[in-house]
């Protein structure tokens, strides 16, 4: 049997079994069947990408059953192995496997384990249904099949309003996306004939340039698929004005959070721009809105990242930034810095976000910052974690050295977007070196009010549900128009709390994920950056222009040193406000209230949709229901038909007086109107 086959489908099989069958045989069993499963795909999946990197495999496709035929499209269920594949395979079952074990200690006490359990395997079977999939078809059932397992896993706790809330903004959300990737679909299968992607791609190159009339007017035939698809791309992989969803994902368990953020979902959408790049690089409309929209995601999500107070949302919106970075590379036509960039940000997001998961394990669910402090010494092992995964996502690293995972795959995109030479690209050089600025800023300010300074802990609710021993579920901080939107100075002390360092299961998980952190860019930068390794690693699986790669090499200096300096005074930002000059932030919000409140509210994007589409809809909804179903259909359909009844009945119960006299009286009439009748007709 395939690799490539187990790989792929153990996860399913797992998923069925614990999700089935896991009232049967147990919460451990479930466990053991799930997490195993997934460590055999990842057990699989190194020796492919190993494969490739040494330039000993060659892309393949291995064929499983013949899908759909039907007049001029056929689709064959197939799975594509070649370089990309290999890269997202290592990704998705390295960090699923790990957040599988980490689950174990995390959702120890949650009486739904092989439910949980069960979505994490069908959700990572789905990715990877997404990222071998040789036709668009195929691939559009994996990218279902994550929304699916993702609606699930955020609303895992439905006993909680807000995470069911989440879990239905998150699939509304991801539909207005998802309607425009089904566009794009049609239309290049429209263009092309087929939807099988090297079919498509091997014939892109001579569409460009051809017209194709779309919404009533003449348009560029890549220009029009390009966009729709990257409409599913944005919605996706949470890009500005469809990333509304993401920060609500919070909801869902920590182990969701690092899955959703940092393997899967969020990732499609690069994946597909990647994957489908000899279509984009047609079109340089379509890879300037592509630039344009990762920069302005860029900083949009480090703006708004810079204020919250969750430690979960503070990484969620890292993770928009970092997805920004992603697109823009793309759309600076560095293709294979992009991949890089998602690489090592799988490694160092999930290590980001279980570590939080760990300090909110040992505080008890409380997520918000304000009330850490002084947890350094307390549990060690995830402070030192948490500080490799910020030295690697703030970029920390000596040219011609050493670097953390960031400081090549960053640098590589800011690089590669000034040695584009083209205006985009320039802007989003700009740009991105100030989103990098404030990502140090907000990266550093978590690990200040975490883990130094003064212990917080006694005025956290949560530690006092604690001391009382009151259970509760994993809490979420909504950072909206509360008391969250001014800072507070918690009392200091401990309170009589001892936060506790986490299990081994827990632990594991962030040593291994700590060694990604640090050695991935070093390891793998020349293979997929490099100006001739580059090419020889990607083997055409997406296009890589080795020009742009030499070019972003011979950048002038203080370009390739921008990213260092900009990290170094983010740096310097947060040391100055939260270890020396505490009351530093606190000016700043009384100086500046407007942009602090602007911040806070996310750029009023939520207030923005609410007040465009969901005020109007519940409006449309109430008139509906009041005027149309109660009023109109209810009034004249079975109500009125019900009344009409009612009154007929009363009526005849006049008639039934029960006299004989009447009866005949009646009978008389009768007789007299029938023969009346008769003679008429007669005539």
């Amino acid at each position: 049997m395939q690799p490539i086959l187990l790989i792929v489908f153990l996860p399913l099989l797992a998923a069925l079994v614990a999700g089935l069958g896991g009232r049967v045989i147990g919460k451990l069993p479930a466990k053991a069947i799930t997490t195993g499963a997934l460590f055999i795909s990842c057990a699989l999946s190194w020796p492919i990408f190993l494969s490739f990197i040494t330039g000993a495999a060659e892309p393949t496709t291995v064929h499983v059953l013949d899908w759909i035929k039907s007049d001029g499209m056929q689709v064959d269920w197939a799975l594509r192995v070649d370089t990309l594949t290999a890269v997202m395979l290592v990704v998705v079952t390295t960090v699923s496997s790990l957040v599988h074990l980490y689950s174990w200690g995390y959702m120890d006490e949650d009486p739904s384990q092989p439910r949980f359990f069960a979505y994490l395997s069908l959700f990572t079977f789905a990715m990877l249904m997404l990222v071998t999939a040789d036709n668009l078809v195929q691939m559009f059932f994996g990218w279902e099949g994550v929304g699916l397992a993702s609606y699930l896993l955020i609303g895992f706790w439905y006993h909680k309003p807000s995470a069911n809330a989440a879990a239905l903004k998150a699939f509304v959300v991801n539909r207005v996306g998802d309607f425009g990737f089904s566009l794009g679909i049609f239309g290049t299968f429209l263009v092309f004939g087929t939807v099988s992607i090297p079919v498509i791609l091997a014939a892109a190159p001579g569409m460009a340039g051809s017209t194709i009339h779309f919404a009533g007017m003449t348009a560029n035939t890549m220009t029009v698929l390009c966009l729709l698809l990257f409409v599913g791309a944005c919605g996706k992989s949470a890009q500005l004005g469809l990333h509304t969803w993401l920060p609500d994902a919070m909801e869902g368990p920590t182990p969701v959070s690092a899955l959703i953020h940092a393997a899967t979902m969020v990732t499609a959408g690069v994946f597909m721009v990647c994957r489908l790049s000899p279509m984009f690089v047609t079109s340089e409309t379509a890879m300037t809105v592509v630039t344009y929209v990762g920069a302005a995601t860029c900083i949009f999500a480090a703006t708004v990242g810079c204020v919250q107070n969750d430690i979960k949302r503070v990484i969620a919106y890292s993770t928009c930034s970092q997805l920004g970075y992603m697109f823009f590379a793309a759309g600076s036509g560095a293709f294979g810095s992009a991949m890089f960039h998602l690489f090592t940000h799988a490694f160092f997001k999930a290590l980001l976000f279980l570590g939080a998961g760990s300090v909110i394990h040992a505080m008890h669910h409380e997520q918000d910052m304000r009330y850490y402090g002084a947890l350094r010494k307390q549990i060690p092992v995830t402070f030192w974690a948490m500080i490799a995964g910020t030295l690697a996502i703030t970029g920390v690293g000596i040219a011609g050295v050493f670097g953390f995972a960031g400081f090549y795959s960053k640098d590589s995109i800011l690089e590669s977007a000034f040695a584009s030479g083209t205006v985009h690209g320039g802007i989003a050089f700009f740009l991105g070196a100030f989103a990098a600025l404030l990502t140090s800023f907000y990266s550093w300010r978590l690990i200040f009010l975490t883990f130094f300074g003064d212990a917080r802990w006694a005025a956290s609710e949560h530690i006092q549900h604690a001391l009382h021993g009151e259970h509760e579920d994993e809490a979420s901080v909504e950072d909206g128009d509360s008391a969250h939107d001014t800072p507070v100075a918690p009392a200091t002390g401990t309170g009589g709390y001892h936060p506790h360092e986490s299990p081994l299961s827990i632990l594991v998980p962030l040593i291994l994920l700590s060694v990604g952190a640090v050695f991935a860019g070093y390891v793998f930068a020349g293979h997929f950056v490099g100006v001739e390794a580059g090419a020889e690693f990607w083997k055409g699986s997406l296009s890589f222009s080795a020009h742009l790669a030499e070019a972003a090499e011979k950048v002038p200096f203080l370009v390739s040193f921008t990213p260092t300096i900009v990290m170094l005074i983010g740096l310097a930002i947060a040391m100055n406000n939260y270890l020396r000059d505490k009351s530093a932030p606190g000016r700043f919000v009384a100086t500046l209230p407007g942009l602090h409140n602007f911040l806070m509210h996310k750029w009023y994007f939520d207030e923005l949709y609410d007040a465009i589409f969901v005020r109007p809809a519940f409006a449309i909804g109430r008139f509906l229901w009041h005027r149309g179903d109660e009023a109109t259909i209810d009034r004249f359909g079975p109500h009125g038909a019900a009344a009409l009844v009612g009154l007929g009945n009363r009526v005849t119960a006049r008639v039934q007086s029960g006299y004989v006299t009447s009866y005949a009286l009646v009978m008389l009439l009768g007789l007299i109107g029938a023969a009346s009748w008769a003679l008429w007709w007669a005539r």
